[in-house]
């Protein structure tokens, strides 16, 4: 038996508010599109959107302020 670490692609919701926590797309998004392209995720601050294709993995899901104003 080896040790094995499995990734699973995220499916992505509609309205959820998500926190990613390192690289080049790391902070607070909502997610405001779906589909074959790839995810639209809205920067609460800005409001700017940008379509990305699918890239997270599911790490965890925690009750936490959102959006984040420090530690970005």
């Amino acid at each position: 038996m080896e040790k094995v670490t499995t990734f699973t692609p995220y499916e992505f919701i509609v309205g959820e508010k998500i926190h990613i926590s390192g690289g080049p797309r790391r902070g607070d998004w909502l997610v405001t599109g779906v589909g074959s392209k790839g995810v639209t995720l809205q920067c609460p601050i800005s409001k700017k959107e940008f379509i990305w294709k699918n890239f997270c993995y599911l790490s965890s899901k925690e009750s936490q302020v959102w959006p984040m104003t420090t530690g970005q």
